[in-house]
């Protein structure tokens, strides 16, 4: 096996295992993690598990078809088996080049999106039809009740159904949890959850647990045994709901949800993933709960779902700010939101302090809901077979970093 190969086995960079079978004189050496040289060791005592049972977020010659869920909808991330994902992983990273500006493809040429947005959105909308118009297809876009037919009265399964006959795939978000299931119950046309009220933000999840695995290969860490903390709201926020559900196929790991006493994970979603094997702790203190954490996820709290709630007990402590990641956190803890953060004074979110921070990951995880968005619209259209023969350079110039804190890290390439 080449050390590109092994190095995928294993979910690391191949620089980090060279880096890791240096000599130890060299300048360059760096002791393997732990957990890695367990895997390793595993692995090369027991060749038949390594097949069957590798830690590793991609799975070698992974069969997107074979893993993908049977059904031409995405819902929820409850269709998806490890298997799954990790093809989706191994897809997205065929699309890198493409979302960084640097390749080209059409093959979803004269194919058009239904991007139906009854619920303010920024980054999941802009996000899902740079997706699409990159591999070729344009986009049709809808926002809010007040220009939808659905004002007048239309039902969801006559507006789903219309709007099939114009579109070739479907993004839908709805303020009432189920209602894009309704959408998809009207349709044969692929469609997409992108959020559901309370309920879930599957893609979102999934761009999440992309970001903490690419991060994790960087630094030469894995995601199974990792410690996950999740805090701000934990009760309405669907992407932490749909990351969460994610976690639990992975192994060993350790969860701490922090947030206000009336604002915790529903009972349900905690029950799930405790019965998966993992350590699941639950806190309404943030610095106790974030000592030792891999990765710190924020979120905003969610006052465009409460009714009569009052939010007791949220209050500056929750605040994920310098000085708390610098005194609790590690030198490689990873620091997530899924955005928007709201920055207004008395918000306690995430604070801007962070922004020259390279710990802080929150736009390397936005970029990276291209590449996932690119996969699923590939996948669940099926074109997947076709993109990486399909490529041809930009004809453009575009900027080496996106952002001027991007230098900040080594370009992954």
């Amino acid at each position: 096996m080449t050390r590109e190969a092994f190095a995928e086995r294993i979910g690391s960079r191949k620089r980090a295992l060279d880096a890791w079978l240096l000599p130890d004189e060299s300048a360059e050496y760096r002791a393997m993690p732990e957990i890695v040289r367990r895997f390793v060791t595993e692995i090369l005592s027991k060749p038949g598990l390594a097949e069957v049972d590798t830690q590793s977020v991609y799975f070698q010659n992974a069969d997107a078809h074979g893993a993908w869920p049977e059904t031409v909808h995405l819902l929820s991330v409850s269709q998806f088996s490890r298997e799954a994902v990790e093809a989706l992983f191994s897809l997205a990273d065929v699309m890198q080049p493409i979302a960084r500006r640097r390749k080209v493809t059409r093959v979803l040429e004269g194919a058009v999106l239904g991007n139906l947005f009854f619920e303010a959105s920024t980054r999941t909308r802009v996000s899902f039809g740079s997706a699409f118009c990159r591999l070729g297809g344009s986009v049709c876009d809808t926002t809010g009740f007040t220009f939808s037919s659905m004002a007048k009265g239309e039902s969801i399964h006559d507006t789903s159904r219309v709007i099939s006959g114009y579109v070739d795939a479907l993004v839908v978000r709805h303020p009432d949890q189920g209602s894009v299931a309704e959408f998809a119950r009207a349709t044969n046309i692929p469609t997409i959850n992108g959020g559901d009220g309370p309920g879930e933000h599957p893609s979102q999840a999934l761009l999440d647990l992309y970001t903490i695995q690419r991060e994790f290969s960087r630094l030469g860490k894995l995601i199974d045994g990792s410690h996950i903390v999740l805090t701000g709201d934990l009760k309405y926020g669907r992407t932490v709901h749909s990351l969460v559900k994610l976690l639990a196929l992975y192994r060993g790991l350790k969860i701490s949800l922090i947030s206000p006493r009336s604002l915790e994970m529903p009972a349900e979603i905690v029950e799930l993933v405790s019965h998966g094997g993992h350590v699941v702790e639950q806190s309404n203190a943030l610095r106790a709960g974030v000592a030792g954490a891999d990765v710190l996820y924020a979120t905003r709290i969610q006052k465009e779902r409460f009714t009569d709630e009052s939010v007791e007990g949220y209050d500056q402590s929750f605040e994920v700010n310098r000085t708390v990641v610098e005194a609790t956190g590690k030198p490689d803890t990873v620091v997530m939101h899924p955005l928007p953060r709201d920055s207004r004074a008395g918000s306690f979110d995430l604070s801007v302090d962070l922004n020259s921070d390279p710990r802080l990951a929150i736009f390397r995880q936005t970029d990276n809901g291209v590449p996932i968005r690119m996969a699923l619209f590939a996948q669940m259209l099926g074109v997947d077979g076709l993109v990486q023969r399909s490529m041809r350079d930009v004809t453009w110039r575009s900027p080496a970093h996106i952002g001027p804190d991007d230098a900040l890290l080594a370009d992954e390439g």
